[in-house]
């Protein structure tokens, strides 16, 4: 017996059907996954540029603002105290970038978690419809 306005399908044809659900189903979660991916190399991408901006920042800050302090204070202070005291002002600059940096690296979740929530749900559904 058939519902009005329906028409009976073959087991053929309900196979066919979810068969190409699944696939459907299945491109959908791989194209979140990618989604999901791109945006997690972004935040990582930043997070790696802060840690290079420190690097260098540091290395630059060492050198250079070491000798423009040792001659600005060598008059007062020995050449090599000036030098350790600018040193020491432009590693905490660095120490910052390098925090931030960390910090933003610590955001990046390498798990795309919205994929994995869909596929336990694809899961659950295909266990539910097996029985």
């Amino acid at each position: 017996m058939t519902l009005p306005g329906h028409e009976e399908r073959s087991l053929g044809e309900l196979i066919g059907e979810i068969g190409g659900d699944l696939s459907t189903l299945f491109r959908q979660e791989v194209e979140l996954a990618k989604t999901e991916i791109r945006e997690e190399a972004g935040k990582a991408g930043k997070a790696a540029g802060l840690y290079g901006g420190a690097g260098v920042a540091g290395w630059m800050a060492a050198l250079f603002l070491s000798l423009a302090l040792v001659w600005g204070l060598d008059s007062v202070l020995d050449a090599g105290w000036a030098a350790l005291i600018v040193a020491v002002l432009w590693s905490g600059a660095a120490a910052a970038m390098f925090v931030t940096g960390r910090n933003k690296m610590r955001e990046v979740n390498p798990v795309p978690e919205q994929t994995v929530q869909t596929l336990k749900e694809d899961a659950q559904w295909a266990r539910d419809l097996k029985n």
